[in-house]
């Protein structure tokens, strides 16, 4: 039988998810390097650096619950590719749940949390002290910050990629012009940075919420019979458990990066979190190709369709790579020139452009790990992704105990080039049997 519109796959319909997609999570890095950049207009290192390790902290502690967004998509996907609609709708209502309630967990908690995170950090006590301001007003937007995961997720299973695109713009935009406003005009430095991404994540999850109106109108959403049904909660808190697993052995290796740095002084752990902007431009650009992956694939796997399937995995991965070249061109090209603009530190500034080689290569090295990341969420084979994960993290020390006490803070790139090709490597010795799954 001819396939339907609906199940066609064409590099039309890929480009149709993605580039929306590669649109909104480019000015993420964008407000990550306004963030810097703003800080960065003080002239001296301890603030940016402060804000730099705030926000990874702050960062790592909600995407510990990132699991929401990628378990949302993979389960989403598959439930509308088997036209289950009150799934569907239920599958938000969990996701709205379980981030809402992991905010108020943290705000209740900041106190022990961010006292552990301090203690891993050999970072001055100029910076920690700033860290301590910025964290302490932004951590009041943990439960938008982090439902807004899950409300992401359903928006882009059902390929509803340019609402995700308004939401993006909308929050970041916000976001930027309060940055500006409250630390350029009002002087209030870290903690106006942070004030203006509270606002901007809690506008964020109200437009958000605007964006489902369509399900709160019907009844399915507060089914709650459907919502908490045993079974299915089962299998949503399976496939969210081993993602967390995941997530938190990937940030292991972001944070512990950040706070290798930070024990070579503060020119150098502001050196790398300007570089790290880079780092985040290429993640969040092939990231909006592997969302692609998690729709499609969701879909073909909830068909049970594996040419579906590798179709889609080969379609996403061509476009992912030739996105991943054109980035490393443009960083080869104005990576000097982006540096000056996020910092006016000369110190900062020659110690960035040292380690920027790593930052061009890097998107081209990483570029099938976020692919297959992408195709394992789709679907939703958690385990695997836990699983060579742990491997990668195992290797990614090895090389940071090989390499750091000898190259420094060139040992701490290395080791982070050789993570991306660790993941890569392990995930695509499963992706056979994810298609034998699918048949």
């Amino acid at each position: 039988m001819a396939e339907s519109n609906a199940e066609r796959l064409t590099h039309s319909r890929v480009l149709h998810i993605a580039l929306p997609i590669v649109l909104s999570n480019a000015t993420v890095p964008i407000l990550g390097a306004v963030d810097t950049g703003v800080i960065g207009q003080m002239g001296l290192a301890a603030p940016i650096g402060a804000v730099g390790i705030g926000a990874v902290i702050l960062s790592a502690f909600y995407w510990v619950f990132g699991f929401l967004r990628m378990g949302t998509v993979g389960l989403t996907a598959q439930a509308d590719g088997q036209g289950d609609a009150g799934e569907v709708a239920a599958l938000l209502t969990r996701a709205l749940l379980i981030g809402l309630g992991a905010g108020v967990v943290i705000i209740a908690l900041q106190g022990a949390l961010f006292w552990a995170a301090f203690r891993v950090s050999p970072a001055s006590a100029e910076v920690e002290g700033l860290a301590r301001q910025y964290m302490a007003v932004r951590v009041w937007s943990a439960p938008a910050a982090i439902a807004l995961y899950g409300i992401t997720g359903w928006l882009i299973a059902q390929e509803r990629t340019r609402a995700v695109l308004v939401l993006q713009v909308w929050m970041n935009g916000l976001n930027v012009a309060l940055d500006l406003w409250f630390v350029l005009g009002l002087g209030w430095g870290v903690q106006g940075v942070a004030l203006a991404t509270i606002l901007a994540e809690w506008s964020g999850f109200a437009l958000g919420l605007w964006f489902c109106r369509a399900v709160f109108a019907q009844t399915a959403w507060r089914a709650w019979g459907a919502v908490f049904d045993a079974a299915r909660w089962r299998r949503m808190m399976g496939v969210n458990n081993d993602i967390l697993v995941r997530s938190l052995l990937l940030e292991a290796i972001f944070v512990s990066f950040m706070f290798m740095g930070a024990g070579q002084g503060d020119v150098t752990l502001a050196a790398n979190q300007v570089l790290l902007q880079f780092l985040m431009i290429a993640s969040y650009a092939l990231d909006g190709f592997a969302f692609s992956a998690e729709a499609l694939v969701g879909k073909a796997f909830g068909r049970r369709n594996p040419a579906q399937l590798r179709r889609a995995a080969l379609l996403v991965s061509g476009w992912g790579m030739a996105a991943a070249v054109l980035m490393a061109l443009a960083f080869a090209v104005a990576g000097g020139v982006i540096v000056d603009l996020i910092t006016t530190s000369v110190e900062v500034r020659t110690q960035a452009r040292v380690y920027l080689p790593y930052l061009v290569i890097m998107p081209v090295i990483g570029c099938a790990a976020f692919m297959l990341d992408g195709i394992f969420v789709g679907a939703t084979r958690s385990r695997d992704m836990r699983n060579m994960m742990a491997l990668s993290s195992g290797v990614y020390v090895a090389c940071v105990l090989v390499l750091a006490p000898v190259l420094g803070n060139h040992g701490l790139w290395l080791a982070m080039l050789v993570s991306f090709i660790a993941r890569a490597l392990t995930l695509g010795a499963r992706y056979p049997a994810l298609e034998r799954a699918a048949a």
